[in-house]
């Protein structure tokens, strides 16, 4: 790459010399006539320079297409991710045979009908029917992409299918926090922005009894492959946005605007570790908005695997009533025996806004007690 970047250097360097001495002779010859010799070996060398310039711009346009398709992304894991990248190729084919088509005509041109003695130019006032061709055709080009884009969007801006596995990914500088359904129930429970503190990343309102078996990670998400998949996607600060590059996944987590975006990943972790032979391959959710300093620590892995082995991972994770039982002063009295199997059973609730929690064992079953200080 050097050596290439070295003789683009020598070739550029080589061209402005030309046109400095050329320029150089305009100045010189200003005042003065020019023969129609010069004129004439002036434009040779300017066609030729046309021609040379346009096939040395297709030759290194190709050679980069080339050699970055190894940097390219591999086939999109998602089911509409594929949808996507057909018509990402698609359209770049179209615009590429059109700018390729346009710009080989316009050096051409300026070669073939160069200045000759004797030559005199042919004037078109106006051409009805090349008028419509070149009117007609881009436009129906267009229709037919804004059509098919359109329909693509509209597709995977739906409403998610009623059996989706739901999860909640909100962002914060500078991190990601997952919320995941608890096994007992698989819903999320609601949300209060008001409730967030450092032992309730997200918000969590216990007063919603679906929240008391609801977990939440802030280095990985684990999703079943072939399921739907619908994340809500909160952001407690600033704008951020979530990006599944290989899921071809993208929408923006805004302050004070919940957003979301469904998709059906289709290929397994180890599936892809195989498919690309890279076995260290892993998914990844990264922040594509500029956040702040810390914006390029703003990643969390991403496992897909079958329903099995994520239903197993699901069970060995404990509810963040149970890690976290200073929640409990936030149950409402006649929520406390449903959140008691939650509960540690020798723990007692940290003290929370000048009130404190002590839990009791009355006939096997854990009772909360909140006592007023």
């Amino acid at each position: 790459m050097v050596y290439i970047v070295a003789l683009l250097a020598v070739v550029f360097l080589g061209l402005a010399a030309l046109v400095v001495s050329r320029m150089a002779g305009v100045v010189k010859n200003v005042n003065g006539p020019v023969s129609e010799d010069r004129i004439g070996t002036s434009n040779r060398i300017n066609g030729a320079l046309f021609l040379a310039f346009l096939i040395l711009g297709l030759i290194g346009a190709v050679w980069s297409f080339l050699y970055a398709r190894q940097f390219f992304l591999p086939e999109a894991s998602s089911i509409h991710g594929r949808r996507v990248d057909f018509l990402f190729w698609l359209s770049m084919s179209i615009i590429t045979f059109a700018f390729v088509v346009t710009n080989i005509l316009l050096f051409y041109f300026a070669w073939r009908y160069q200045h000759k003695e004797g030559r005199k130019a042919s004037y078109y006032p106006e051409n009805h029917k090349l008028e419509l061709i070149w009117t007609v055709i881009p436009a129906v080009i267009m229709a037919v992409l804004v059509f098919t884009g359109w329909r693509a969007w509209r597709d995977i801006m739906s409403e998610a299918p009623k059996d989706a596995q739901v999860f909640e990914i909100v962002g914060k500088q500078f991190n990601w926090i997952v919320r995941y359904p608890g096994i007992d129930d698989n819903k999320l429970g609601a949300y209060n922005y008001k409730l967030i503190d450092n032992n309730n990343d997200t918000g969590i309102d216990y007063t919603d009894e679906a929240s008391f078996d609801d977990f939440t990670s802030t280095t990985e998400l684990h999703i079943p492959v072939n399921k739907p998949i619908l994340l809500k996607i909160r952001a407690r600060d600033v704008l951020h946005s979530v990006f599944i590059p290989h899921m071809r996944v993208k929408m923006d987590a805004v302050p004070g605007m919940p957003t979301r975006f469904w998709f059906v990943a289709d290929k397994t972790t180890d599936e892809m570790r195989n498919e690309t032979g890279n076995q260290d391959f892993g998914y990844e959710i990264a922040c594509t908005e500029v956040c702040g300093r810390g914006h390029f620590s703003m990643r969390l892995r991403l496992i897909v695997e079958d329903e099995a082995s994520w239903q197993a991972w699901c069970k060995e994770q404990k509810p963040l009533l149970s890690s976290t039982p200073e929640l409990a002063v936030r149950i409402p009295g006649n929520l406390k025996a449903k959140a008691a199997k939650y509960l540690p059973a020798d723990g007692a609730s940290a003290p929370a806004d000048s009130a404190t929690a002590s839990v009791q064992k009355s006939g096997g079953l854990a009772v909360v007690r909140s006592t007023i200080r």
